[in-house]
């Protein structure tokens, strides 16, 4: 029997008793803010568990959580060098690597969540494909709610946020040059000093969910919230493509099925969470500021200039927004024809 024969007869019987996989094994190591033992944690360690059954282990995530590696700023440099391969991460986090990952950002752009589910139904995908171009896979978008201002002095107008000392993400560069653009000057910190800077009088303003402020334990640190949904959130998982890629491809699509159906049910079940957070802020005592109608006036005329400017800037594709203001108009008219 010829060495070709032998070595053909000795791979059949190693697939046949499960002894050989040609495909190379892939450890995803994957960074988050979010601590661990949070609900976001147990999701991403459902999906991971049912990854590496399905793939015989060939497919493995490894959680970094709690921040341990750092801001998200250290964390996309940790990605670009290889030491990482993806991280759960905030929309705007990625807006230097994809205008589409501020789409949904846009300030006071949506009135209410049934807005933002009429737009998405019909936006993420231009949202996802936008970061896949940036040089990321992402298995769905996961609700993150709205923003609100959280103050330690009641902010019912821009010119009384103008004299705090408002927080902006220190990667979300978008949001930094809109808050100027409202006359705002903001202090850039990573997330995992927030709290510190909160207690210390840093800043004594920040822009966040209700779920993210209890679970960030930012809540503690506040008084007020301005009940005006400043833009919507949304939370990512994010996987390098080449690293992406180093996966074969039937065990690709094995991970974007799995992860795909972890994400959508984080999409909902943050839904749920931020409705219930923002009672529970409430209850503990936050007290809701209500902006008069004149003072809701100046903010949108201010919301429209930031965003004309933010689209002029290309920092967001001019005509994702043209046709997600079309279909906010057509869900507000088909409601209006509704009530009526």
């Amino acid at each position: 029997m010829s060495i070709f024969k032998i070595s053909r007869l000795v791979l059949v019987i190693g697939l046949l008793l499960g002894l050989y996989h040609p495909a190379q094994a892939v450890v995803l190591k994957i960074a988050t803010l979010s601590p661990d033992g949070s609900t976001w944690m147990q999701k991403f360690r459902e999906g991971a568990t049912q990854v590496a059954k399905a793939t015989d282990r060939r497919v493995r995530f490894k959680f970094y959580p709690g921040g341990v590696m750092g801001s998200d700023k250290a964390v996309l440099r940790k990605i670009r060098v290889g030491q990482l391969h993806g991280g759960a991460f905030s929309g705007g986090t990625l807006a230097g690597y994809s205008g589409e990952a501020q789409l949904y950002n846009l300030p006071l752009k949506f009135k209410s969540f049934a807005e933002v589910d009429y737009v998405r139904g019909r936006m993420d995908e231009a949202v996802m494909a936008g970061l896949k171009k940036g040089g990321f896979t992402t298995f769905g978008l996961a609700d993150g709610g709205f923003a609100y201002i959280m103050s330690n002095a009641p902010v019912d107008s821009v010119a009384m946020l103008r004299k705090q000392k408002v927080w902006t993400p220190e990667q979300d560069l978008t949001a930094a040059r809109a808050l100027k653009r409202f006359g705002i000057t903001p202090i850039a910190l990573p997330i995992a000093d927030v709290r510190t800077a909160l207690q210390t009088g840093l800043i004594d303003t920040v822009a966040i969910s209700p779920v993210a402020a209890i679970v960030l334990q930012w809540h503690t640190q506040v008084k007020y919230l301005t009940v005006l949904p400043l833009s919507y959130l949304y939370g990512i998982l994010a996987v390098d493509n080449k690293a992406f890629a180093r996966i074969s491809p039937p065990d690709r699509k094995v991970v974007n099925r799995i992860m795909t159906r972890i994400l959508k049910e984080m999409d909902q079940m943050n839904r749920q969470d931020n409705v219930r957070a923002l009672e529970a802020l409430r209850r503990q005592g936050i007290e809701f500021v209500e902006p008069p109608a004149e003072s809701l006036a100046t903010w949108n005329k201010m919301a429209d200039t930031v965003s004309r400017h933010v689209i002029e800037a290309g920092e967001v594709p001019a005509d994702l927004v043209t046709v997600m203001q079309k279909h906010l108009d057509d869900f507000r008219s088909l409601k209006a024809a509704g009530d009526g």
